[in-house]
């Protein structure tokens, strides 16, 4: 399989179905962003972190991979047989939350990114994947998405920032809470 094919060469690619569209389409920054954010949750994998948050990444990043698809797919022309989201995969995010939730000392007060370089990372995962889920949101306002696609992003923000409270804890790190009107203060 050729890496260049250079038919994009134009400013223009082709959906899983055929139908030609200039790569700033909606559909194409619907999965661009998705494709996105599965780099930076790689690049949370990579990190010196427990064997079974790598694992559940590992599961995320193929279901973005699945999400990407169904993105990449003319939904009227594409006859291709694409592999399924369901529920389970909500479940299983949910269940991760729920688990870490019991960990984590509970919230007083909205938290600031950073405090370490893979908290730091979880948190630019967690910000991608809101403008993921923004992006395939407007999508589904001009053609239609599958419903389970926009909950699944949805979900999975929770738990990146769950994962982000679970890896400070887990590093002994403070988290970096915020204080309001703290520039008044100093002024």
């Amino acid at each position: 399989m050729k890496i260049y094919t250079k038919t994009g060469d134009g400013g223009n690619t082709s959906l899983i179905g055929g139908t030609k569209v200039p790569k700033h389409h909606i559909r194409v920054e619907a999965y661009g962003t998705v494709d996105e954010l599965n780099v930076y949750i790689g690049l949370i994998a990579d990190q010196d972190i427990d064997i079974t948050t790598i694992k559940q990444v590992r599961v995320i990043q193929n279901q973005l991979f699945v999400i990407g698809s169904h993105l990449a797919s003319d939904p009227v022309k594409s006859k291709m047989q694409l592999p399924d989201i369901n529920e389970d995969d909500i479940i299983m995010l949910e269940k991760a939350i729920d688990d870490i939730d019991a960990l984590v000392p509970p919230l007083k007060n909205f938290i600031l990114p950073g405090g370490h370089t893979i908290v730091s990372y979880c948190h630019i995962a967690r910000v991608v994947c809101r403008r993921a889920e923004r992006v395939v949101s407007h999508l589904n306002e001009l053609d239609e998405v599958e419903a389970i696609v926009i909950k699944y992003l949805n979900r999975l923000s929770d738990y990146l920032f769950m994962l982000c409270r679970k890896i400070a804890l887990e590093l002994d790190v403070e988290e970096i809470l915020w204080v309001p009107n703290t520039t008044k203060k100093q002024a």
